[in-house]
């Protein structure tokens, strides 16, 4: 008898037969690319399992990214795809709507069902904006997070930094490096110490009332606030990044806190307090960038590929019967 699943628009479907694989990947940006290439070359069955929703879909271009510098981030992640594919990565499209511990290793439930002795979760994070008008459409694009991905194109130019909490004296003191012309909204209301504000005014960085709508044109905003309207090329905001680990929590991975909130524990690895579980990329690292999820996912991939042939000796010495003895 055939299973189905339904879709968010309500469509029916027959569910794919069950996949066996030796790692099953969730997620299928920069970490889980990585990783699926590094397996494949490893001549280890590999399945990416990819929702579609990368977090830098908006961004025009990717810096910073050796090799790669202003290539789109649509077209990096279908050269990585095309890449892993050639070592017989398996990429489908879907979501994994939870992971359960089976006989043989995990269960990825979902779209597909597959069956994979080891886990890589690479899911990512959203990036949780504060509730100014204009401004979650322009997110990406204009209105941006990190100055060492989006600095350079506008140095010496008007910019803004839209302050959601006190860390964002640390986005404000980084991004003056880039321009003289630095204006932060909000910075006491977000609870920027006045030890800071003096800092800032040291430095020539303005405040300036929290924002309260966001408007104008690709490089031309204006930032609206209760003492006017302020010309900015560009928006930095402290945007609170959310981890999409529901997939991890549910499996029992162990959590910490951080200064920007819970995440799940890992070692250098990436490998969760859950045996046979990786996590790596945002949804382990909060301020990892694209060259930082790459090395995560080879690093992962190669714990892995070791785990796994570790367990492959220790199957084929029980198989022998000198094994069976030494085992005595």
């Amino acid at each position: 008898m055939n299973e189905y699943f339904t879709t968010a628009d309500g469509a029916h479907h027959v569910r794919p037969a069950l996949r066996t694989v030796d790692v099953g990947i969730v997620g299928g940006g920069p970490a889980g690319l990585s990783a699926a290439l590094v397996l494949g070359r490893a001549r280890r069955s590999t399945v990416v399992i990819d929702g579609g929703r990368p977090r830098n879909r908006r961004a025009p271009h990717l810096h910073g990214v050796l090799g790669r510098d202003g290539m789109s981030p649509a077209e990096f992640l279908e050269r990585g795809r095309k890449e892993a594919r050639g070592y017989g990565v398996q990429i489908l499209d879907g979501d994994v709507i939870a992971i359960e511990q089976v006989e043989g290793g995990f269960l990825l439930r979902g779209a597909y069902d597959v069956l994979a002795r080891r886990v890589i979760v690479a899911t990512g994070l959203v990036d949780d904006l504060p509730a100014i008008p204009g401004l979650a459409e322009r997110w990406g694009t204009d209105a941006v997070m990190c100055p060492y991905c989006d600095g350079w194109e506008v140095r010496d130019r008007p910019l803004g930094v839209v302050a959601t909490s006190p860390m964002s004296r640390n986005q404000a003191q980084l991004l003056r490096q880039w321009t003289a012309d630095l204006t932060v909204f909000g910075a006491a209301e977000a609870g920027i110490a006045d030890a800071e504000l003096r800092a800032f005014a040291a430095r020539g960085i303005r405040v300036a009332p929290p924002a309260i709508e966001v408007v104008g044109g690709p490089g031309e905003l204006r930032v609206r606030t209760s003492d006017g309207e302020h010309d900015v090329a560009r928006l930095f905001v402290g945007a609170r990044p959310s981890p999409s680990d529901a997939l991890l929590t549910g499996l029992g991975c162990d959590i910490h806190e951080t200064p920007m909130g819970q995440v799940v524990t890992t070692d250098p690895t990436g490998r969760t307090s859950v045996d046979g579980v990786w996590a790596i990329g945002n949804v382990a690292d909060l301020k990892s960038l694209v060259p930082l999820a790459v090395a995560a996912g080879v690093q992962s991939a190669t714990q892995i590929n070791i785990s796994l042939l570790e367990e492959e000796i220790a199957q084929a010495l029980e198989s022998t019967p000198s094994g069976k003895e030494a085992a005595a």
